[in-house]
Order: C-alpha cells, then structure tokens, then sequence
C-alpha cells in the first residue's frame, strides 16, 4: 500500500509539473547558458568584499575593502576572457594559466606580474555565465619578494555590452 500511495503522489506531482509550465522555464535555464562564453565587449564591475595582509604589513595594492572596480575587456572568438576582465590592476600583465568555461561554468587561474614589486599576483576566478555576461568571484593572492603580501576577494559582475573593437581582434 505504501508503494501504491508513491506512485500515486509520483504521478500527481508530474500531472501538476506537466501542467504548471515548469518545463518550459527548464527549457530557459537551459538557452540562458551556451556552451561557450559569447565572444563581445564585456564590462565588469565589482567590489572588494574582503582584503587582509599575508605577512603581517601592508598590502601591496592600491585597493581597499569596500571599492568598487570596473573595467571593459573582450572575450575572444574561442570563448577565452581577455586578462584584463578579470585583472585585479590596469598594468597588471597577466596571462590565464588554467581555465574552464563551458555549458554555464566558469574557472580561470592567472598569474599576473605588477610593475614595480618582484613576485606573483595570482588571481582565480569561480562563477557561472550566461549568453548576456558571467559573474563571481575572484580570490587573489599574492607572492612577493618583498613585504606586502595579501588575499583579496572580489564579487564581480560582467554584462555583455557589443561586439569588440576591430583593434582588439586583430591583436588577439
């Protein structure tokens, strides 16, 4: 009887799904986020949600807990974010190390240089897109010769906003 009952509760439950139009906002979710990040002009902005110093002295960045950031990069034809999205510092030269950015999921580790200190800043990003932008996070620590080593993490939102400038995809 208990079986029964299930298979009863079961079938009611997908009766209602079928009828509710469930099906359809699944059939979205799945449009919404394309095998690939759409290549295109992206603007991110974000904030500094957490920002401590990893040996004791002061971090070595111009930012602090509670900034706001921005920037406009493009994501290449192949679905690759351009360095400069997901930077922490404009002069940062960085290059991505390690990514994954495909059916909605986003990874990307970098390894940055700044001008001026010896070391590594290394920025990961986490997050999810969609055909319209990506967001997440992006934890950041540095290792640096000298003092000013620290772990930042940023909350960032990217919002497609056209397509690159011929420049940009020439030089890519």
């Amino acid at each position: 009887m208990g079986m029964s009952r299930w298979i009863g509760v079961a079938g009611l439950a997908l009766a209602l799904a079928a009828c509710g139009g469930g099906e359809k906002k699944q059939e979205a979710a799945v449009e919404e986020a394309p095998a690939t990040l759409p290549a295109g002009l992206y603007e991110v902005s974000g904030e500094v949600t957490q920002l401590a110093s990893t040996d004791k002295t002061t971090p070595a960045t111009k930012l602090k807990q509670g900034d706001k950031i921005a920037a406009k990069a493009c994501v290449t034809a192949d679905g690759q974010p351009e360095p400069a999205l997901l930077a922490e510092a404009k002069g940062d030269k960085c290059e991505i190390k390690n990514s994954y950015i495909h059916n909605g999921r986003m990874s990307a580790q970098m390894s940055c240089t700044r001008s001026g200190l010896t070391g590594y800043v290394m920025p990961a990003m986490m997050g999810s897109f969609t055909k319209d932008g990506f967001e997440g996070e992006i934890n950041t620590l540095t290792y640096f010769y000298a003092d000013g080593d620290y772990r930042m993490t940023r909350k960032v939102t990217a919002k497609r906003i056209g397509d690159c400038p011929a420049e940009a995809a020439k030089s890519s």
